[in-house]
Parts: C-alpha cells; structure tokens; sequence
C-alpha cells in the first residue's frame, strides 16, 4: 500500500471536511457578545456573535456559499450569503469585496472589517435556516462536552 506524502496527508487531516464551516475572522476569535435567541420574531435578543477584531481585519466566507447580498442596509455594509440546506450567514459591518450572485468558496475574503458596530472593532455574525435564527459558533464548534476525571487527592 502506497504511503501518503506527509504534507498530503497532513493537510487532508487538518482540513476541514467540505460540509464544514471555519470561521469567519483569523485568530483569535474573542466573542465578544454571544448569541441569544428571540423568545418571539420580533422580541429582544442578540440574533448572531460580536467577533473583535481590528478595523481593515479580512472577513472570510465561513463556508462555501453563494452572495445574497452586498451592499448598505440602513448605516452599516454587510454581506449575506446563502449556504447548502437553506442556512444563510451575514457579516457586518464589512467593506464588501464581492458582488451579489457570485459563488464563493470557505475561507474566500468577503470583505474587509468596518468599526461602528461595537464600542471596538467587531464582527457581527449571524446565522439563520428560514426565519430561525441560529448560534453561529454551533457552525465551528463540535457541541460535544468532554468530562474529564477529577485530579486524585494527595
């Protein structure tokens, strides 16, 4: 049997698979306000993350996707763009780097980190399947708890 190449083989396990998501900003990912789902369609609540970053940081495509939207809506810049399976994410305040209808690829810059949604530079990134909205980190994160034993006493 053939061996893999370490390179190779290295960048197909530390790869995501295709399905997956990354996340929308380079690291460090601090958050700085999360996600709180809407008791009802119209009451309070904070429908996406705050993702601090400096101002001018690229935002990327979380996943592989088709731009929605680009452009101005009130104030603030975003983009949106529609995912497999009905998910659609948007990103804002960002300076749009692409144009509605074209097909971008997870990873891909989408535009580039505009200031005015927090008090410091943040990206505003939500996530929603029809008219529910979901927790966007739910995209990077496993959701999967590992317990670990307690340390034995001395």
């Amino acid at each position: 049997m053939p061996l893999l190449p370490t390179a190779l083989l290295l960048t197909t396990l530390l790869s995501p698979p295709a399905d997956r998501f990354t996340w929308p900003l380079p690291p460090p990912h601090p958050v700085m306000r999360a996600f709180e789902a809407p008791a009802s369609p119209f009451g309070p609540g904070h429908r996406g993350v705050d993702l601090a970053s400096p101002a001018g940081t690229p935002v990327l495509a979380a996943g592989d996707a088709t731009v929605v939207f680009a452009g101005a809506v009130a104030a603030r810049t975003l983009v949106s763009l529609q995912h497999r399976n009905g998910l659609r994410t948007t990103y804002e305040p960002i300076a749009p780097a692409v144009t509605a209808g074209r097909p971008v690829r997870r990873g891909e810059v989408i535009g580039h980190l505009q200031a005015g949604h927090c008090p410091t530079p943040c990206l505003h990134w939500g996530a929603r399947r029809g008219q529910a909205y979901l927790d966007p980190l739910r995209l990077v994160s496993s959701g999967r708890v590992r317990l670990l034993p307690l340390a034995a006493p001395t």
